[in-house]
C-alpha cells in the first residue's frame, strides 16, 4: 500500500531557508506533488496546470527565505500556484485585438485611461472565470476564449457534443452572475463582455 506523501516538515524547511542545498532540494521535491494537485485542480488545462506547477517550484526554490512561517509552506504555495492559474486566464482574456488588414487604417491608439479600464475589466473577468467550478472554468476558456471548435472541445473533455455545449451554457450563465454582481459603471457604459450571452446557444461547431 503506498504512503500519501507529505509535506515537508517545519525543520526540514527551516534549514532550506537558512541556506542549506540539500534541504532546499528535498523540499522542493516533496512538494512537487502537492503542488501538481492544486494546479491540476485550479488551472484551465493539463497544459496551464503544468506550466503552473513548474512556475510555483521555481518560486519555492528561489525565495523560500521570504517565506515567514515555516509552518505556511503549504498555504503559500497553494495562493502562488492560484496566482499563477489566473495569471493563464487573464493573459488570454485580455489578448490583443486582430491587427488590421494590410493596407487598411489601423485602430485608434487607446487613451490611458482606455487601457487602464480595459486592465481592470480583463482583472476582474479572470477572477471570475477563475472562480468558476473547475470543470466550468475548463469548458468556458477552452471555447469560448481560446476559440477552440466545439467537438475538439469536447472531445479533450471526454464529453458529447450536447454535454459540451450544456455544461458551456451553465458556465456562461455563471460567470455573467458573477460579472453582473460585480459590474462597474464603466462595464455597464461600454457594454463590452468576452462571453456570449446563455441564450446564445453554441452555434459553431
Amino acid at each position: 500500500m503506498n504512503r500519501p506523501f507529505s509535506w515537508p516538515d517545519e525543520r526540514l524547511v527551516r534549514a532550506a531557508q537558512d541556506g542549506d542545498v540539500a534541504s532546499l532540494t528535498t523540499v522542493v521535491m516533496e512538494s512537487q506533488p502537492h503542488v501538481r494537485k492544486f494546479a491540476r485542480s485550479l488551472c484551465a488545462s493539463p497544459q496551464d496546470a503544468e506550466d503552473a506547477a513548474q512556475e510555483a517550484l521555481i518560486i519555492l526554490y528561489r525565495k523560500i527565505g521570504t517565506l515567514r512561517a515555516s509552518g505556511a509552506l503549504a498555504s503559500w504555495m497553494f495562493r502562488i500556484v492560484r496566482n499563477e492559474c489566473l495569471r493563464q486566464v487573464r493573459l488570454l482574456v485580455a489578448r490583443p485585438e486582430e491587427p488590421a488588414a494590410a493596407g487598411a487604417e489601423g485602430p485608434a491608439e487607446p487613451s490611458a485611461e482606455e487601457a487602464v479600464l480595459h486592465r481592470l475589466e480583463a482583472e476582474r473577468i479572470a477572477a471570475a472565470v477563475g472562480a468558476l467550478p473547475r470543470e466550468q472554468r475548463q469548458v468556458l476558456i477552452m471555447r469560448d476564449v481560446q476559440g477552440l471548435p466545439g467537438r475538439t472541445v469536447a472531445h479533450a473533455l471526454g464529453l458529447s457534443n450536447a454535454a459540451m455545449k450544456s455544461r458551456l451554457h451553465r458556465a456562461r450563465a455563471a460567470l455573467r452572475h458573477s460579472l453582473a454582481v460585480t459590474d462597474p459603471p464603466s462595464a455597464r457604459a461600454t457594454g463590452r463582455t468576452t462571453v456570449p450571452r446563455p441564450d446564445e446557444g453554441d452555434p459553431r461547431p
